[in-house]
């Protein structure tokens, strides 16, 4: 049996919503584990399909873990593999993030080359050339990454920003020998909380936040890491954010870091849409009128790509014409024939979509392509007329915790059900 999601026009929403840990924050520090030499506590861990499939990964590798209520203790002093099969890492690319510290801890690894959503090319040359530089020797067999060597510090210049790169070299240069510096790395809130940790484990390291990280090795020796709570999700903000624009509605958020969000509302300002601060906690208010906008998406702190999918149903609903360029990934705009199903206006022209506004959006069903695709339905869902089902719907569930308990409790009218496949 296969799981849709129905969604009934639900087009006013009121009421709060908790935001749950950040999925993509959550995912380094627990492969980060893997260098520790105590049992490590986490709290505010989203229960999560991503999660709970690294946490399988790591269970395979011979690590312990209890995992109940967003609070997660994990043992990795019994690690007794260092292989991550096929058939847990080709259902999420994020278990690339083994490598690093696998091999920084153990001096080898074996590792799958990753799954994952189908948004374009995600090439993890970038972590090897990396990992080469730092002295592994590295061989691709039968599509397995086979990673050997000590590993002492270099300068690496990433030719692209990278995230997951980032994060890998960063775990893997905690336990290398010497000093690691690396240029042009990500800047996302999620890197700076991995730096953080190993910080406070006891790694000397330079230029957090920033885009040149300099890291002193331990040469082998494991880290004492303390206890962390998870940031918050600032995907999962700026989706729910996204229902109270596109439904006009007030909407509060709690369990909010206001600054991690600031390439979003920079936009849901340009769109008409003023909001009320407080601590930990932001409430969106309606437009007068919806404005269109124009949006190219980049790193962090710029305009996330995660977000493009969802500003895109919500331009749908704008008083004019809409431009949307997607810089990070090339095939970023599979929600766009799905979004026209449900008698959006959408063209596209190489790695920019055009919407026209405003849209009498009608339910009809519709299909999850990726993650954040899947919440773009959803929230197109809310203002169709009748009804909209979007089908594959496991994709949400990869990085949405209790989305349908969240969305039910501000007035939403949706429902999972079962249906039979050939």
């Amino acid at each position: 049996m296969y799981k849709y999601l129905k969604i009934h026009r639900s087009p006013k929403l009121n009421g709060e919503v908790e935001i749950s840990g950040a999925k993509n924050a959550a995912l380094p520090l627990i492969a980060s584990s893997i260098l520790s030499k105590n049992e490590v506590n986490f709290t505010n861990v989203p229960e999560v399909a991503d999660v709970k499939t690294l946490l399988k990964l790591l269970k395979n590798l011979g690590c312990e873990f209890e995992f109940q209520n967003g609070n997660l203790k994990i043992d990795t002093s019994n690690i007794n593999n260092t292989t991550a099969v096929y058939e847990i890492v080709k259902t999420m690319r994020a278990s690339i993030l083994v490598l690093g510290p696998l091999l920084a801890r153990f001096g080898k690894c074996k590792v799958s080359l990753p799954g994952g959503c189908a948004i374009g090319a995600r090439p993890v040359d970038l972590h090897l050339k990396a990992l080469k530089l730092m002295g592994a020797d590295i061989k691709i067999q039968n599509g397995y990454i086979n990673a050997s060597g000590k590993l002492k510090g270099c300068d690496i210049v990433f030719d692209k920003i990278t995230v997951t790169g980032t994060e890998n070299i960063i775990m893997a240069a905690s336990m290398a020998k010497g000093k690691t510096r690396i240029i042009n790395a990500a800047k996302e809130p999620e890197v700076t909380q991995l730096c953080n940790v190993l910080k406070e484990a006891g790694i000397e390291i330079e230029g957090i936040g920033s885009d040149e990280i300099i890291i002193n090795g331990t040469e082998g020796e494991l880290l004492k890491f303390k206890n962390t709570s998870i940031i918050p999700d600032r995907i999962e903000a700026g989706t729910y954010l996204a229902a109270g624009a596109i439904t006009n509605s007030k909407i509060t958020l709690n369990n909010v870091i206001t600054e991690h969000l600031e390439g979003i509302l920079v936009k849901f300002r340009e769109m008409g849409f003023s909001f009320e601060e407080k601590a930990n906690s932001l409430t969106i208010l309606p437009a007068k009128k919806i404005n269109p906008v124009t949006i190219i998406t980049t790193e962090y702190p710029g305009f996330p790509t995660d977000m493009q999918a969802q500003f895109m149903a919500i331009a749908t609903q704008a008083e004019g014409v809409s431009i949307i360029e997607e810089r990070l990934f090339e095939n970023r705009f599979m929600h766009v024939p799905e979004l026209n199903r449900l008698n959006a206006n959408i063209s596209i022209n190489s790695k920019t979509a055009t919407i026209i506004g405003k849209s009498k959006l009608i339910g009809a069903d519709v299909m999850a392509t990726d993650l954040r695709a899947s919440s773009a339905l959803v929230l197109a869902g809310l203002i169709a007329k009748g009804q909209t089902n979007v089908h594959r719907i496991y994709h949400l569930f990869r990085g949405y915790e209790k989305l349908i308990e969240k969305f039910t409790k501000i007035g939403a009218k949706m429902e999972l059900l079962s249906e039979e496949r050939p």
